[in-house]
């Protein structure tokens, strides 16, 4: 916490001259792009500073930022040493021409950069909020769309990351897609026509939930997530969604275990699934189901979606069995067994994989003697606004104020700079 203190205190310093609050600026721990990695590239546009008096970088120079046993190094132009677990960089002046660069990729503000988990190195980067609002819309909508969906999500983006302001959020799906100094003129001109603007629901902030596609019909929270029902989630048909539908194939058999050579040298490391991307997401999740080493998925002998929907007819529950190889650090080889049986199915999605299915609300699941046929509408949870549907409802001529209206019924539109 204290250092968490200091650096917010260092970092107001440097935004003297900008007419910004501390309660506008976020942090934004930079994952999606980077990745978990021991070394990133890293270059300054601009004069910067530390808080190291003996540290200092030099614009245009190209710096590698290293983990090794645990600790930081920084080597780059005459800068060849050790910096501890973090150090921070801070603009003279925040404006547009003060830029870091990670991986090429350019960031305004300033950026801390941290040991994570005794191996990676984790840039955090904290500016004020409505740049950061710049730099998510235009990753999270196309830019070309009716001004007034821009406009429509810039709000739900705000209202979004004011109400989690005290945490560190990433750059990831898991909050908002945030691309850094990726700005585009439509979606900036959003952001600043609704400058401070958020959505309230007697006088308190709410989630804004949003999702690319409801599937024409929009989700509660409560069946998403659980809790307590909120009226400004309602279930009821959405006429602007375009639906969505989509379709995914599964193999049954995705490694016969009669056609493995186990004399070859590399018998295990050949191996290859015939679904690469479901079987890429199965190995993950099975990893995180505590079976560590390397996964060869074998084949899925069950996998059914219960008859049980919700009122927005979204599915509940379902099962599914998956068979693979786990290969232990010593080079043992394992039968291994997953059984998911009669579970939500917010813990057999993520087996398969959200960008294949693309969520609950499901038409059909087929199988035959070789294959699982899946196919549903929608794109995401369904709840608050449809993306899509915003844009259509900004073709027919709606204003953001009516698109939030009809998405997050009884709410307020009210200027967070106020409250």
């Amino acid at each position: 916490m204290k250092k968490i203190l200091f650096f917010t205190c260092m970092f107001l310093f440097a935004f003297d001259l900008y007419q910004g609050s501390a309660k506008e600026l976020v942090r934004v721990r930079l994952e999606n792009f980077v990745g978990d990695t021991k070394e990133i590239q890293m270059r300054i546009t601009g004069d910067y500073f530390t808080i190291d008096p003996t540290l200092s970088l030099q614009e245009g120079v190209n710096y590698r930022l290293y983990v090794k046993k645990g600790n930081l190094y920084l080597r780059g132009g005459k800068v060849n040493q050790q910096v501890d677990h973090s150090f921070l960089l801070i603009p003279r002046n925040y404006d547009e021409n003060h830029r870091v660069y990670i991986d090429e990729r350019p960031y305004l503000g300033a950026m801390e950069f941290q040991v994570e988990n005794n191996h990676y190195v984790r840039p955090v980067n904290q500016l004020p909020l409505e740049d950061y609002l710049k730099g998510v819309v235009p990753l999270e909508v196309f830019s070309s769309w009716n001004i007034e969906a821009l406009k429509a999500q810039a709000l739900a983006a705000r209202t979004y990351a004011v109400s989690r302001m005290k945490e560190d959020m990433d750059d990831t799906t898991f909050y908002q897609v945030y691309g850094g100094y990726a700005w585009n003129a439509r979606t900036t001109q959003a952001v600043e026509a609704t400058r401070g603007q958020v959505i309230t629901y007697k006088n308190k902030l709410i989630d804004a939930f949003y999702s690319a596609s409801n599937g024409g019909m929009t989700e509660n929270n409560k069946n998403v997530w659980g809790g307590k029902s909120r009226s400004f989630y309602p279930i009821k048909e959405d006429p602007f969604d375009p639906v969505h539908p989509w379709e995914f194939t599964l193999s049954k058999t995705q490694i016969n275990l009669e056609d493995i050579d186990w004399d070859s040298i590399d018998g295990f490391d050949g191996l290859q699934e015939k679904d690469k991307e479901i079987a890429a997401a199965m190995k993950r999740s099975i990893n995180r189901q505590g079976y560590p080493g390397d996964i060869a998925i074998l084949s899925i002998p069950k996998f059914e979606v219960n008859t049980k929907k919700y009122h927005s007819k979204r599915s509940v529950t379902g099962s599914i069995e998956v068979e693979f190889l786990q290969r232990l650090i010593d080079g043992t080889i394992l039968l291994g067994n997953v059984t998911l049986h009669d579970v939500n199915l917010n813990r057999i999605r993520p087996m398969i994989g959200g960008t294949i299915f693309k969520s609950y609300y499901i038409d059909s699941l087929e199988s035959d003697d070789t294959k699982y046929v899946m196919r549903g509408r929608g794109y995401g949870h369904g709840v608050g606004m449809s993306q899509w549907g915003a844009s259509i409802m900004g073709d027919k001529g709606k204003n953001y104020d009516e698109i939030i209206q009809f998405y997050f019924p009884g709410t307020s539109i009210t200027n967070y700079e106020r409250k």
